[in-house]
């Protein structure tokens, strides 16, 4: 494998890097740089700006508006979102139900839904997760009886992310109860205004306002609106949870915490200099540095010899170390905010208030940053189901 990228890609990476500086307004990536995006707004501008110069759904099928790109060159358009501060792309849009109905949909369902889910037009969320179905998905029980040209729909969901801007919501239910619980399994589509929806939010530990319980009470659903055949929606969630998984190591994103990090701690007077100057903490910084360098060489080793599109193992062992060094970046900046982290104001909309009180704004936030990130070693397969992957699959015990 080699090390150093071509001169084609360090163009394609100048040629990122220009647009997202220039098409992404300069408020938005600020905002994103201080933690403190504007909830839906800030997504919503940066998907389109995006969408408009064919950067939004790279991934996706070419005659759908992907493009044509080497893996090497999604690590790089990855990496140089994170580092220029463009805000993180609607997971459930470009991740999830867009790759889902551009491989199972059908025309019809491809021509209504596609380019508004790449131009965030819609906003999706998720309906997988139910109170006693999370890790074991297959166990769900919201249920879809038919009823002739409609599906009606009883159950909830929990932890539905961002539900509350959603416009429509992708959703597993159970049509045959009959069969082994994988077998029995389909996939709809319906809007969060339909009749018989009720959002209820759950507020999470860092005070913020992030996920929902969703309730259905015969909720009716168009025939027309379910993806792929009845009772294959297991295999379209595995391929779906397969999408969700693609770059979630977040190199890009732990290395600007980490130079952020370095940055205040230079800034942060001590009795003998400053926090830089203190061995122990100088100490626990270039072991975060070394920890991350060696993660990005793995991972472009993973990407270079996914060059034939299929999954490879070895990627739970990013996210496996990803989400462990995502942890330990957030809590290295609530180290360095000490006791100004700590007065914040809880706020209700998935971004993160600040307490009128004189403290710095990015040490308000750095404690909720850190109480939300405990989440990152559960979503996307826990560190359990990775480690679990890891030793069937990459070393053969």
């Amino acid at each position: 494998m080699q090390l150093r990228f071509t001169e084609d890609e360090e163009a394609f990476r100048r040629e990122l890097r220009t647009y997202f500086t220039t098409e992404v307004p300069a408020d938005v990536r600020e905002r994103a740089e201080a933690g403190a995006l504007r909830y839906p707004d800030d997504i919503v501008t940066t998907t389109r700006a995006l969408n408009r110069g064919g950067y939004a759904v790279p991934h996706w099928p070419t005659e759908h508006g992907g493009r044509d790109w080497t893996p090497i060159q999604h690590h790089i358009w990855r990496e140089e979102m994170s580092l220029n501060f463009v805000p993180d792309l609607l997971p459930f849009n470009a991740g999830m139900v867009g790759p889902v109905i551009a491989a199972f949909g059908t025309p019809e369902q491809q021509e209504r839904f596609l380019p508004a889910t790449a131009n965030l037009d819609i906003w999706w969320c998720q309906g997988f997760s139910e109170p006693e179905a999370g890790s074991d998905l297959a166990s769900l029980k919201t249920r879809a009886v038919r009823d002739g040209d409609h599906w009606i729909v009883n159950g909830q969901k929990t932890w539905t992310t961002l539900g509350q801007y959603a416009d429509w919501i992708f959703a597993l239910v159970r049509t045959d109860p009959d069969v082994k619980k994988q077998a029995g399994i389909s996939f709809l589509l319906f809007p969060m205004d339909t009749p018989g929806v009720e959002i209820r939010p759950i507020q999470l530990i860092d005070g913020g306002y992030e996920v929902n319980e969703v309730f259905f009470s015969d909720v009716r659903v168009p025939a027309e609106n379910m993806v792929g055949e009845e009772n294959i929606g297991w295999t379209i969630a595995k391929f779906l949870l397969g999408n969700e998984r693609s770059g979630i190591a977040r190199v890009g994103w732990t290395k600007t915490r980490v130079a952020r990090a370095k940055r205040l701690a230079r800034e942060t007077p001590t009795a003998d200099g400053t926090l830089l100057d203190d061995p122990l903490f100088a100490a626990r910084l270039a072991q975060l540095e070394n920890d991350l360098l060696a993660l990005e060489v793995t991972q472009l080793s993973v990407v270079a010899a996914s060059a034939d599109g299929r999954p490879n193992p070895a990627s739970s062992l990013l996210k496996l170390r990803g989400s462990e060094l995502q942890q330990q970046a957030t809590e290295l900046l609530a180290d360095i905010a000490g006791a100004d982290s700590l007065p914040v104001a809880p706020s209700a909309g998935g971004d993160n208030g600040t307490a009128d009180v004189p403290s710095p704004q990015w040490a308000q936030l750095t404690v909720p940053e850190y109480l939300n990130y405990r989440k990152v070693t559960i979503y996307g397969g826990s560190s359990e189901v990775q480690r679990q992957i890891i030793d069937k699959a990459v070393l053969g015990l």
